[in-house]
């Protein structure tokens, strides 16, 4: 099979020929017919985030189940799937209390050694020399998933935009539950890329208002207006504009989508007294933000982190939202690039020019 190897870090993306994984137990080989273009790959890329090389990229998959591993039954061969970046173990003492955002294997094995959870990868080269794999390494033609990640995509929903389900769309269902968002709650967006166009999409559908988008491009202060925004403002207009909608106070709800130190604190300026702030944005490791103590404490600020949404409890229902049109992941996808050009998807996201999301298309199960 064919696969976007990223060799080294500040490397090109190179196209190689590899042999296609195979399943072990609990596991499903997956023909990949979409993988979105995400700005933790592109951390990976520039070493903004650690991640052992040569590895194989992509954590947002659709396609088509290839072949079920020993124990697997509850699947069928040619059935269109989808799955999350966050890829559960069922078995740590997270998972076991319902808290598969946080569990301890994915981090401890595939994040930080890029293997799945008997302690080796499924991808190697021709010469059996391992290849890493972030999440299921879905930059390739076919990947393998634990079973526990997998979930068959409604009828009717196109298998190739459904991909951003796995972390556009989980991460701002994770975001807006982390929130504990209540309708007719005030939200204001911070950043607004493919998350932050998720969680705008999915405040609204939880009853948000206003939902109040901030970017510094234009253009996508427009695509989110499409998507669901009642106002959407630069950064230099968006606090006092923000004040006025809310009488004054702020907003109930912030989100962060960035994960920068300048876009953390405005978000944080935004929030009306005893509100709550969501940071969702990664940043390269070591970047801080650093917060007011006495404001937090006497203005009773909350700050939740969030990663992502818990995929056995949360992507069947999100996959409701998607079925039944109150969000569509079609409505998001700008730009769509072949697996040879995926090295110029990721120059395109550096450059700030992928409006909403962008996808690798590899054509699996069509």
């Amino acid at each position: 099979m064919r696969a976007a190897v990223l060799e080294r870090v500040g490397e090109p993306l190179r196209i190689e020929e590899v042999p296609i994984p195979e399943p072990k137990a609990g596991e499903v080989l997956v023909r990949v017919a979409a993988c979105g273009v995400c700005h933790t790959d592109l951390h990976v890329i520039k070493g903004e985030v650690a991640f052992p090389t040569p590895c194989v990229l992509g954590h947002e998959i659709s396609g088509t189940v290839a072949a079920l591993g020993p124990g697997v039954e509850a699947l069928r061969v040619g059935e269109k799937v989808v799955a999350s970046f966050i890829m559960p173990c069922g078995q740590c003492y997270y998972c076991l209390r319902g808290e598969e955002d946080l569990c301890e294997r994915f981090f401890s094995y595939n994040r930080l050694r890029g293997v799945l959870y008997d302690g080796s990868t499924r991808l190697y080269r021709k010469d059996g020399s391992p290849l890493w794999m972030y999440s299921m390494g879905g930059l390739a033609e076919y990947a393998v998933v634990p079973a526990t990640d997998i979930f068959p995509l409604p009828e009717g929903m196109a298998l190739e935009e459904a991909a951003i389900l796995g972390c556009a769309l989980f991460t701002a269902y994770g975001a807006v539950k982390t929130a504990g968002l209540e309708g007719g709650e005030s939200v204001a967006v911070v950043a607004t890329g493919g998350v932050g166009l998720g969680i705008v999409q999915i405040a609204r559908a939880f009853g948000a208002y206003p939902v109040v988008a901030v970017d510094v491009r234009p253009e996508k202060l427009e695509k989110a207006k499409t998507l669901g925004a009642t106002h959407a403002f630069f950064p230099q207009e968006a606090t006092q504009a923000v004040r006025d909608l809310t009488g004054g106070r702020g907003v109930d709800v912030a989100f962060e989508a960035l994960g920068k130190p300048d876009t953390f604190h405005f978000a944080l300026n935004l929030l009306r007294d005893g509100g709550r702030m969501v940071p969702v944005g990664i940043a390269p490791q070591g970047v801080e933000a650093r917060v007011e103590i006495t404001r937090l404490v006497r203005r009773k600020l909350k700050i939740l982190g969030s990663y992502g949404a818990r995929p056995r409890r949360d992507m069947p229902a999100l996959l409701k939202l998607a079925q039944a049109g109150i969000i569509g992941a079609g409505a998001e996808v700008t730009d769509r690039f072949p697996l040879e050009e995926a090295d110029l998807a990721y120059q395109r996201l550096n450059e700030g020019a992928i409006v909403g999301r962008a996808v690798v298309v590899l054509g699996g199960g069509k």
